[in-house]
């Protein structure tokens, strides 16, 4: 219902919201639905930069990287 897209930066760049998730009289649900969203974004995000630096150190835990 709700999709966020989250840079490496851990910046929110897009915003996503299904128009059925909209209900003016349940503001409390459509606000929990975007921070799972955005949470979600920017747990992907740090999962791709630790992927990608994981390729490029060989898999090593280089401190202050990530």
């Amino acid at each position: 219902m709700v999709t966020a897209v989250v840079s490496g930066a851990h910046e929110l760049k897009a915003l996503h919201i299904d128009k059925t998730a909209v209900d003016p009289n349940d503001v409390d649900m459509l606000q929990d639905l975007i921070l799972a969203a955005v949470n979600d974004g920017i747990k992907k995000a740090k999962a791709m930069m630790e992927e990608e630096m994981g390729q490029l150190t060989g898999g090593l835990k280089i401190p202050g990287m990530f």
